[in-house]
C-alpha cells in the first residue's frame, strides 16, 4: 500500500521547463505556475522554486535538485493537506498560490565562499567499506563542492548547474545557491511522529500544530523501526558511529566492535537523536540523495540539515510516535 501521492499519476505543473544545462537564477525567480506535463527526472526552474518555498515552510523536500521526484511530492501533499488543500495532483494553482504567499524573497541569491568554506580538511576519497572507514581521523566532506550544497540543501548537481565555470575552492568566488538565509536554528518541537509506511517524520509543538516535516528512510524488512511511542534519550551533534557485529550488516566482515569517528559523511551523518527503544535513533546521511528512497538497518534517516534543525528543536523526554498509515498525523 502506497500513499495516494505516490501512485501513477499525470504530474501537472509549471512554466517551461528547463533543463540542467540551460537552468538560471532568472529563471528559477522568475517562474510562474501554468499546466504543463514534466518528467521525474527533468530539473524544472519553478520546482527549484516550489522546493525552496517548502523548505523555507518547514515542509522539506529533502535535497533541492529540481526535480518533481518522491520526497517533493511528499512535501507538497503535506503542506496542502496541512493548509487544507486538494492533494490528488503534486501542484495545483491554489498550492502554487498558497507557495508563494509564503514570502517574497529571493529564491536563488549570490554567496560568497569564505575561507572555511574551503579550509577542510578534505577527504581525498570516501571508502565503501566500513571497516576502511574506522582508522581515518574525520568523515570529513569530500570537496568544498559538497559541502556547500549540503549547506544549502542543494544537490551537486543542481548547484553546479547555477554556477557552470565557477570555482568552488576558491575563497572570494560569489556563487549562486538558494535563499535561506532566514531559516531557524530551532523550533518549539513537543512531540514526533515518524510514519513507517509513508517514511516520513513529522513534528508538532504544544498546542498539536505541525511545525516541521521531513521525509526519511525509515528501517527496513529486513530491520524494521519498533512500534509504539518512545522517547528522546540524547541529542548529539557530531556523533561517533559504534558498530557492533551483532547488528550482522551485510557486507561488514568484522567480527570484532569498531568505531567510526564524526564527521557529516559518518553512516549516522552530523546529528544523533537517541531513542529510549535500545540501539535506535534518527540520525543524517552522507548521501541525501538516497533519503526515503533507500533502506536503512533500523532506525530513521533524515539528511543532515533536517537532522540537525530536529536535533537542535530536541529536549530528553520528547516523545516520538511510531504510527503507520492513517492515524498519522493524529493526536497521540
Amino acid at each position: 500500500m502506497i500513499s495516494r501521492l505516490l501512485a501513477p499519476i499525470i504530474l501537472c505543473v509549471l512554466t517551461v521547463s528547463a533543463m540542467a544545462d540551460d537552468i538560471d537564477a532568472a529563471k528559477i525567480n522568475g517562474a510562474q505556475y501554468s499546466a504543463k506535463r514534466l518528467a521525474e527526472d527533468k530539473v524544472d526552474a519553478a520546482i527549484v522554486k516550489a522546493e525552496v518555498l517548502l523548505d523555507r515552510a518547514h515542509f522539506s523536500p529533502g535535497e533541492i535538485d529540481g526535480k518533481l521526484g518522491e520526497n517533493a511530492r511528499k512535501a507538497l501533499q503535506a503542506f496542502a493537506e496541512d493548509r487544507g488543500l486538494k492533494s490528488d495532483h503534486p501542484l495545483t494553482p491554489e498550492i502554487w498560490a498558497a507557495l508563494a504567499a509564503t514570502g517574497n524573497d529571493l529564491i536563488i541569491t549570490a554567496y560568497t565562499i569564505s575561507e572555511k568554506d574551503v579550509k577542510g580538511p578534505f577527504l581525498k576519497k570516501l571508502p565503501a567499506k566500513m571497516e576502511e572507514m574506522k582508522d581515518l581521523e574525520r568523515l570529513s566532506y569530500t570537496t568544498p563542492r559538497e559541502a556547500l550544497a549540503e549547506k544549502f540543501h542543494m544537490s551537486e548537481g543542481l548547484l553546479s548547474a547555477l554556477n557552470r565555470g565557477k570555482k568552488f575552492d576558491r575563497a572570494g568566488e560569489s556563487i549562486l545557491v538558494a535563499n535561506l538565509s532566514k531559516m531557524p536554528d530551532k523550533l518549539a518541537v513537543n512531540r514526533i511522529e515518524i510514519d513507517k509506511m509513508r517514511q516520513t517524520v513529522r513534528a508538532f509543538d504544544a498546542s498539536n500544530k505541525l511545525i516541521a516535516f521531513f521525509p526519511a528512510t525509515v528501517g527496513s524488512p529486513e530491520k524494521p523501526t519498533p512500534s509504539g511511542t518512545f522517547k528522546v534519550v540524547s541529542a548529539d551533534a557530531d556523533p561517533n558511529y559504534r558498530y557492533n557485529p551483532d547488528y550482522k550488516f551485510k557486507g561488514v566482515k568484522s567480527k570484532e566492535p569498531f568505531t567510526i569517528k564524526p564527521g557529516p559523511n559518518n553512516p549516522a551523518g552530523s546529528f544523533w537523536i537517541g531513542l529510549s527503544a535500545e540501539g535506535y535513533g534518527i540520525h543524517g546521511t552522507p548521501d541525501p540523495s538516497k533519503v526515503s528512497k533507500s533502506a536503512s538497518h533500523g532506525c530513521v534517516r533524515l539528511t543532515n540539515w533536517d537532522v540537525g534543525l530536529l536535533g537542535a528543536s530536541v529536549k530528553k523526554g520528547t516523545p516520538v510516535g511510531f504510527v503507520e498509515g492513517p492515524q498519522a498525523g493524529g493526536k497521540g
